[in-house]
């Protein structure tokens, strides 16, 4: 190769590498797609839209909202693990989609390998509730109460392989109860029938059921967590309730397909963690129960390790229970 040969190569190979830091410099050029993997109106798309609308001001571009659901939200993470990663798709997943849905569902992706993580937005932890005419009073009279009852004792669940399901499963390893599981198309539909009294009991995500405890519609008995809620302190945990290891939240959480570069990566991790510390927002999250991680958690990082920390946790869990996708 000549010296003016040589010089030209040099001179594209610099362009290149030039382009991929203006076009990061440049990110967002136009509108970001955040998939939710549910239908509208669930708990990923209220905090998709919260989050969505503050974001705007940080990015100067808005951020669409498309809710792709389906096989337990692995249609709607599919399309981001196939989208290109220039940081314009992006997806609001949680426990069910990137921890349940590993052991559970054919998957056509690799939840460990085929996402950037970006930020964890929130977790969410669980209220075991029971219909209101369960005469049990306290966490210990209720695993009592379904001793007593297991042949007709029923636990409703937001699906087959859902975070409410694996949680009723794990409620039974721990306690030695067992009771039947009535699965639903949503925890909504479920909570509906645990008002009326046509099922005994839920672990329903605590920003889901806190309204209908707070009515006296339904009873609470225990928070699936190592702390309170902030929103409900009233409520003791399960430790306290006397069921040691019952520890379960359903988070939510960002990522990007495989490869997006780390400029792009650090903008919009950026301007999550704005949204996350206005106060507006703050109060949104926090009256659907959610709990935000402190501001030295808000990297990509610490989703990584919380990401490995709950497979290792919950996927042998899963296997044992042999629970697969319907």
């Amino acid at each position: 190769m000549g010296p003016r040969l040589l010089l030209v190569v040099i001179a594209i190979a610099g362009s290149l590498q030039g382009m991929g830091s203006a076009t990061a410099q440049v990110y967002p050029s136009h509108p970001v797609t955040m998939v939710v993997p549910f239908p509208a109106a669930g708990p990923a798309d209220v905090l998709a839209r919260i989050l969505g609308e503050r974001m705007r001001a940080s990015l100067g571009q808005t951020v669409v909202i498309e809710n792709v659901g389906g096989a337990g939200g692995s249609i709607g993470v599919g399309r981001v693990a196939r989208a290109a990663p220039d940081g314009y798709t992006i997806d609001i997943g949680q426990w069910d989609t990137h921890i349940g849905n590993g052991p559970i569902y054919p998957l056509q992706y690799d939840l460990q390998k085929d996402f950037e993580p970006i930020v964890l937005i929130s977790t969410n932890p669980q209220i075991i509730v029971a219909r209101k005419g369960v005469p049990a009073n306290d966490l210990k009279d209720l695993i009592a109460w379904l001793k007593t009852n297991s042949a007709k004792a029923t636990q409703g669940t937001a699906g087959h392989g859902s975070g409410s399901h694996v949680s009723g499963v794990f409620f039974q390893h721990l306690t030695g109860t067992r009771f039947q599981f009535v699965p639903y198309r949503g925890a909504g539909p479920a909570r509906q029938d645990l008002v009326a009294g046509q099922i005994d009991l839920m672990i329903d995500q605590a920003g889901n059921s806190l309204p209908q405890v707070r009515a006296g519609t339904i009873k609470a008995y225990a928070v699936t967590d190592k702390a309170r809620l902030t929103a409900a302190p009233e409520i003791p945990t399960a430790a306290e309730a006397g069921i040691a290891g019952l520890e379960i939240s359903i988070w939510h959480a960002l990522w990007m397909p495989k490869g997006t570069p780390k400029e792009i990566i650090a903008k919009l991790n950026a301007a999550v963690v704005d949204a996350l510390a206005d106060a507006g927002v703050r109060k949104r999250l926090g009256d659907l129960g959610q709990e935000i991680p402190t501001r030295e958690q808000q990297n990509p990082g610490t989703l990584a390790a919380y990401h490995k920390a709950e497979i290792e946790k919950w996927w042998p869990v899963l296997k044992e229970a042999n629970i697969k996708g319907e």
